[in-house]
């Protein structure tokens, strides 16, 4: 009775810890997982994290698409975000300056990180910036203001079936993180 007693403890103790085992490589598997779940259904979509280089090609006339723009502050970020027009109708392959209003309404300065994102994700691959804020941080002295260059083409391949792309971004605070202030202190040295 003692050795099928002490079998089902070693059962036991060894699928736990096989358990134990699939839910740490899960864990692993889930950013790759997550990744591709969004490309299929076409959602969260991410943008270049670097400028684009702009092909001349034929602007294509014959369609317009329209962008909107969107942005919010994450809840600590003390300033005020908003783009220059919420609206703009373009034509694929055409480039298209606009800015972004920024205004820091503390005591301090405060440095800030854009992350963009647009929708319907499939326009994503689509949308191309050369310019933008989003490349790099922000930093605003107390009360300060600025204006904040976007510059822009939508991809004459865009699929016919998207006529509106949103492009919105977040702004985080990253004062803490003191990313600014490193890369200052490397390109110093």
């Amino acid at each position: 009775m003692t050795d099928t007693k002490a079998y089902s403890n070693r059962k036991l103790i060894g699928l736990l810890l096989l358990g134990c085992v699939g839910m740490f490589g899960f864990g692993f598997a889930l950013v790759p997982l997550y990744d591709v779940l969004c490309e299929k259904l076409g959602i969260n979509g991410k943008t270049q994290s670097t400028a684009a280089e702009y092909k001349a090609v034929t602007i294509d006339t014959s369609r317009t698409v329209t962008v909107e723009f969107m942005a919010q502050t994450q809840k600590d970020m003390p300033w005020v975000f908003a783009p220059e027009m919420k609206r703009i109708q373009v034509h694929p392959g055409e480039v298209i300056r606009t800015q972004f209003h920024a205004k820091n309404l503390s005591a301090q300065q405060i440095i800030g990180q854009a992350i963009p994102s647009v929708s319907p994700g499939q326009g994503a691959a689509y949308f191309h910036k050369t310019e933008c804020f989003c490349f790099n941080q922000q930093k605003l002295d107390a009360n300060a203001d600025a204006q904040l260059p976007l510059i822009f083409y939508v991809d004459t391949e865009l699929p016919e079936q998207i006529s509106t792309l949103t492009l919105s971004y977040t702004l985080y605070n990253i004062t803490d993180k003191g990313y600014v202030d490193d890369v200052e202190q490397g390109a110093a040295k």
